[in-house]
């Protein structure tokens, strides 16, 4: 009779052992799945990444942010003619973006041109090192994040993507640059890990940024002769 309760005292100090050592493992993956996802980045827009590269605008299209529908402003679609490229000169164009005050600043030959607000990562994080524009797209479709976490996106005709890559983000990861219609709160993360601007500037950044474009394309790429801005993105992110 002694020995089946020392039995069953042993079964249920094992169990809370059990217990104890599963709670442990819940939360060490807690704390380390997202710092081990942080050095391994997916794919910006998870769902759609980069398959379409048409750059065509979709009309009467609505969109899905953060469980809330969205329609692309109706200016979107009378914007779809491209003047011709702004600022082409030989001087060299550089881009950084500050991840701690959420700035975005561009210059051409040393001269300051454009100074904005921008909104990065926060549900996914931005890439730091130094990018090249590598193909811009006048529109795109891009969707990603989690029904089930209440992330899930899918916003179709968004305007002024440039598309960059680098040593830390190859082009596969759809990085970008773009306009960003869906919300207002820019100065602040808000993005899944791109830098989204306010159209009105995303679009002038497009039209000076490299490789040049031209009246009417839609997609242009960079090539030996037309290379991509250089883009610097640095700092840490504001809470983080």
């Amino acid at each position: 009779m002694a020995r089946k309760k020392v039995s069953h005292k042993k079964k249920h100090v094992q169990a809370r052992l059990l217990i104890i050592l599963g709670t442990f493992v819940v939360l060490g993956l807690g704390f380390f799945v997202p710092k081990i996802s942080s050095l391994f980045p997916s794919c910006a827009n998870s769902i759609s990444c980069i398959k379409d590269l048409s750059g065509a605008y979709e009309p009467g299209q609505e969109g899905v942010f953060l469980g809330k529908k969205v329609v692309p402003p109706s200016y979107m679609a009378d914007k779809q003619s491209q003047k011709p490229v702004l600022g082409v000169s030989t001087e060299e164009k550089h881009i950084f973006v500050d991840l701690a005050t959420q700035t975005l600043t561009a210059y051409e030959g040393g001269k300051l041109m454009f100074t904005f607000p921008v909104a990065t990562g926060k549900w996914g994080r931005t890439p730091t090192g130094d990018f090249r524009i590598w193909v811009k797209l006048k529109n795109t479709r891009m969707s990603g994040g989690n029904t089930a976490l209440g992330t899930y996106y899918n916003l179709p005709n968004v305007p002024y993507t440039m598309y960059f890559s680098g040593e830390s983000a190859s082009r596969d990861m759809g990085y970008s640059l773009h306009g960003a219609y869906w919300h207002n709160n820019f100065g602040y993360p808000m993005s899944h890990g791109c830098v989204n601007m306010r159209p009105i500037d995303a679009q002038k950044i497009y039209d000076w940024a490299g490789p040049p474009t031209e009246a009417g394309t839609t997609t242009t790429y960079v090539t030996d002769k037309n290379p991509g801005t250089l883009i610097t993105i640095f700092g840490q992110p504001p809470n983080e």
